[in-house]
């Protein structure tokens, strides 16, 4: 039972359950993670023959582990959701900690602001724009070169 019950947490990252099995089943969630963050082939043939399911091994070793990486433990959460409605059995909720592996780095306001730009600036007035900035700089280019030409003639 606890085998399927595994399976099935790893498969879709939270199970709802009674509360004792819960608890029992996070026990065998956390060591069987803890094996899989060894990655060594002796760690997936353990693994498989703990779940017996070639891709569920797969997904924990792939998918699962590389985001539990920088922690030490308590991969599961349980949460209590009341009571079942036959036999009044206590109901929780056991899933999976997840944590984005990869954090991006923040933009600064000016590289936002082109983006915000370039996005709402029609294609048209950019290859104007375009034109004009290349025009500065054939003018800016002269005048540099005007400047230039008086001073060496001073020094000779």
């Amino acid at each position: 039972m606890f085998r399927n019950m595994l399976v099935s947490l790893i498969q879709h990252e939270r199970i709802r359950t009674t509360l004792a099995k819960g608890k029992e089943l996070r026990i065998l969630a956390d060591k069987i993670i803890t094996l899989a963050k060894k990655n060594t082939l002796h760690a997936r043939r353990l693994a498989f023959a703990r779940l017996r399911n070639e891709t569920i091994v797969k997904k924990l070793f792939d998918e699962i582990t590389p985001k539990m990486k920088g922690r030490e433990g308590g991969y599961t959460r349980i949460y209590k959701m009341g009571w079942r409605q036959g036999d009044g059995a206590p109901l929780s909720l056991v899933e999976l900690i997840s944590y984005s592996p990869v954090e991006e780095k923040k933009k600064s306001t000016v590289d936002k602001a082109k983006e915000v730009l370039g996005k709402v600036t029609p294609k048209k007035k950019e290859k104007k724009a375009e034109e004009k900035g290349k025009e500065k700089k054939v003018k800016k280019e002269e005048k540099e070169k005007q400047k230039e030409k008086p001073s060496k003639e001073k020094k000779k």
